[in-house]
């Protein structure tokens, strides 16, 4: 029988107290260098309930901690849309919630605010947190649907049209730092490139099949490349003896083809060339001119008479379209006003969160 009594031998030292699975200590993961460069290294802004000051020090260095959003020009947005208590609004772009608990904040007591938010990954993760955070279906309504299903969003709400709509068009940081979904090539990731990954095309379908001429009227359109003929007709022909699959592959044969075609090139410039082929493969495979278009096609019809809209946009193909429709729409007689001069955000929001610097708010007040 086995000797139960705890007590050790004379003269020997106690036995060290057996670890179960709740009290061994788990040494936790660790990485080489002082600060990590892969996303699911950085564990410590991934918890920020217990690693606060690592945030903190992530924010004021003037970033954004991986896999959050900081909401961009929101005292410009409060400002635009006059909200009051009591009124219905619409964020068309729900993103991490940062737009919609501001919007919530002025909107109380008695007001609304509809959400809307196509990803189906990130759109459960942020209804959470606006219901953990106090907001009960009385006042915030969370709807799966890409901005342009507006119409219908309200028509299904019994709703005729809203005070004020926020539209911020931007790809979420969320997005943006989470591998799995293909949207940078500062990781080895899948070319997904979708804000619904359930719904085809991915990107790597899409280049697969696309012609040449439209490779170049898509990396003309929607990026203003100006290599665009030269590189639709090297990407698909290369296609043929290694399909495109990977985000660093197709960054590594962007830049192989830039440097074959002009051996003195900067290869300082070569990011630059990268990110604009992403940003038109992207906007093509998730129609984002298309859906921009039905969505201001129909959005006077979803505000109320003196109604504001607001939009934020990131490049010049979103910008145009925007800028467009409301002049149109002043003309005739849809809106009652909107800026010609473009609101961008200010030195101080362009210094502590850089992904500000591209951003363009235009508005419109509906007559």
């Amino acid at each position: 029988m086995p000797n139960l009594d705890p007590t050790p031998p004379s003269g020997s030292a106690p036995a060290p107290p057996a670890l179960s699975p709740s009290n061994a200590h788990r040494r936790r993961p660790r990485y080489s260098g002082k600060n990590p460069r892969r996303f699911e290294d950085k564990y410590k802004e991934l918890n920020p309930a217990r690693y606060g000051a690592d945030v903190a020090k992530v924010l004021a260095a003037g970033k954004t901690p991986a896999g959050s959003h900081r909401p961009i020009m929101v005292s410009e947005i409060l400002a635009t849309l006059a909200l009051q208590p009591g009124e219905h609004a619409v964020d068309c772009t729900l993103g991490f919630g940062g737009h919609a608990r501001e919007l919530l904040a002025h909107l109380t007591p008695g007001g609304r605010l509809i959400g809307l938010d196509v990803d189906p990954v990130e759109q459960p993760k942020t209804t959470a947190r606006l219901r953990a955070a106090g907001w009960g279906e009385e006042v915030f309504t969370a709807v799966r649907s890409n901005f342009a299903g507006l119409p219908k969003v309200l028509g299904d709400l019994g709703l005729g049209g809203v005070d004020a709509v926020l539209a911020d068009l931007g790809v979420s940081s969320m997005q943006l730092d989470d591998p799995a979904r293909g949207f940078t090539f500062k990781t080895d990731s899948p070319l997904d490139l979708r804000m619904n990954p359930s719904r085809p095309p991915s990107a790597a379908d899409w280049l697969a099949r696309v012609s040449a001429a439209a490779l170049a009227a898509a990396l003309t359109e929607n990026s203003d490349e100006p290599q665009a003929e030269l590189l639709a007709r090297e990407l698909t022909s290369r296609r043929e003896r290694m399909p495109f699959t990977r985000t660093l592959q197709l960054a590594a044969s962007v830049r192989t083809i830039l440097h074959e075609h002009n051996p003195r090139r900067d290869p300082a410039t070569d990011d630059d060339c990268v990110r604009r082929v992403f940003q038109a493969l992207r906007i093509a495979v998730n129609d984002e001119f298309g859906a921009l278009d039905s969505f201001l096609r129909h959005l006077p019809s979803c505000l109320k008479p003196r109604g504001r809209v607001a939009i934020l946009t990131f490049h010049s193909g979103e910008d145009r379209r925007v800028k467009h429709a409301f002049r149109e729409g002043l003309r005739a007689g849809l809106y009652a006003a909107t800026n010609e001069e473009i609101v961008r955000a200010g030195a101080e929001e362009r210094r502590a969160n850089p992904r500000s610097s591209s951003a363009k708010l235009r508005w419109a007040v509906r007559a």
